[in-house]
């Protein structure tokens, strides 16, 4: 999407939506504990198929018929690692994407470390926030930029502005809202959703921003009935069952 105006990519994002409503793309999560429930109802409430066994002996069995693949790095159990190895090169074998949600890895540096090999594996996306982003950065003066040309990937950057880096593609998201920070694991279902679109799109600066539009409308809409962050979780839910391609092209607020 290099040569796209901003109005013509947030177009290609609201048909990548209706794409994504109609194919319903299995997706397997390997998240943390916290998340994995309300994962799973954000996705479901999108008409994915979510998948969220996290054990050796079995993951093979979900992740051969995944399209795409969540990596969150969230309660890194030592076995969970093992998984992790397992899932990542199935998908590699069959070419399918995966993306890589660098939990904490800002605060512990044996996280971080697993985290660079995992970077050396060919994850469609990297996606994170800004304290994750620098902790995996080689160092200079832009860490998202400095991720993507070493990772050789897409990175995608959350925060009150979502970036996101693709080569030569850069894109700011200013959708969402501050609710978003106040409910746990509306991160970890973001990058389950950012995987979805990785699985239809092979774009993956438009899948990237197909998902920053699609939480952060959708959270703008939830904000507008919530009187709290307790009761905007059970809205963000219900607007993800009903955001539709046109409410990308009307209410995006994106910039190159």
């Amino acid at each position: 999407m290099e040569q796209m105006t901003i109005q013509t990519a947030v177009e290609q994002a609201a048909q990548t939506l209706e794409r994504l409503r109609e194919e319903a793309p299995s997706v397997h999560c390997l998240t943390n504990t916290v998340a994995q429930a309300f994962t799973a109802n954000c996705c479901l409430a999108l008409g994915l198929r979510p998948s969220m066994t996290d054990t050796a002996n079995e993951v093979a069995y979900f992740v051969r018929d995944a399209r795409a693949l969540l990596i969150n790095l969230g309660t890194l159990a030592p076995e969970r690692r093992e998984t992790i190895g397992i899932a990542v090169d199935l998908m590699r074998d069959e070419q399918r994407p995966w993306v890589l949600d660098p939990v904490f890895v800002d605060v512990s540096e044996p996280r971080a470390a697993f985290a660079r090999e995992l970077t050396r594996l060919q994850p469609a996306i990297i996606r994170g926030n800004a304290n994750e982003i620098t902790a995996l950065a080689p160092t200079g003066d832009d860490p998202v930029a400095a991720l993507a040309v070493e990772a050789m990937t897409t990175v995608m950057c959350t925060g009150a502005v979502d970036r996101i880096v693709a080569g030569r593609t850069q894109i700011e998201v200013l959708n969402g809202t501050p609710l978003l920070a106040q409910v746990t694991a509306t991160g970890c279902a973001g990058a389950a959703i950012t995987a979805a679109f990785a699985a239809i799109e092979p774009d993956m600066a438009i899948a990237s921003l197909s998902s920053a539009l699609v939480m952060g409308i959708a959270g703008e809409m939830a904000a507008r009935e919530a009187s709290g962050p307790g009761s905007f979780a059970m809205h963000l839910v219900d607007r993800l069952s009903t955001i539709r391609p046109e409410d990308l092209t009307n209410f995006a607020r994106a910039r190159r």
